[in-house]
Formats: structure tokens, C-alpha cells, sequence
């Protein structure tokens, strides 16, 4: 019965993400490359690791056009929150997404 009234309280539109344990410890990304078209956005998320070439992608997400602008807002504010609480964060001087953490080199 609680859990009814806990589902009646919530905004309409909001929806509660259910994670499987196996999904919960995350996986670490430290590169990315972004690909889009007209009716999706592409993004590739994988790992450098030292001493090896290339990077091996390990996740693929595909987003519709609408959805990528609102992740785009919703890391724009973290980021800000999280700036705000623990200082700037420094972007070395190059071109920012390439390099050490981008597919480009």
C-alpha cells in the first residue's frame, strides 16, 4: 500500500530508473566520439589504455536529435554544480575532446 502512495506522489512524466545490480557499478570511460545525422545522435564510449594503440569501444548509445540536446543541458548544469562546489574544471589547451580523451589523435 505505501508503495501506491509513493507512485501517486510523483509528478506525471516523472519515471523512477530501475538499475540491475550488474549495470550499477558503472563502467569507466576515459574517450568518446559523437557521430550524428539527421535522425540520431551516436555515442561511442570506450577506454585508453597506456602503452596500448587505439581505443577499444565498449558502449554504443543511440539518441534521437531531442534527447541529445537535453543530455547536452542536463551535463551543462552538473558540470556547473559540480564547479561550483569543487572549482574549475581545467580543459588542456588544444582542441578540447581530442587528444588524450577523444578517438582523435
Amino acid at each position: 500500500m505505501a508503495e501506491d502512495k509513493d507512485k501517486k506522489k510523483k509528478p506525471p512524466g516523472v519515471v523512477e530508473p530501475e538499475i540491475p545490480d550488474d549495470v550499477a557499478e558503472g563502467t569507466y570511460s576515459n574517450a568518446w566520439h559523437v557521430m550524428s545525422s539527421p535522425a540520431e545522435f551516436v555515442l561511442d564510449f570506450g577506454r585508453v589504455v597506456p602503452g596500448r594503440a587505439g581505443v577499444k569501444v565498449h558502449t554504443r548509445i543511440v539518441i534521437p536529435p531531442l534527447h541529445a540536446k537535453q543530455l547536452a543541458l542536463a551535463l551543462n548544469e552538473n558540470v556547473r554544480r559540480f564547479e561550483d562546489q569543487f572549482g574549475e574544471i581545467k580543459i588542456p589547451k588544444g582542441r578540447p575532446g581530442l587528444g588524450p580523451t577523444g578517438f582523435e589523435q
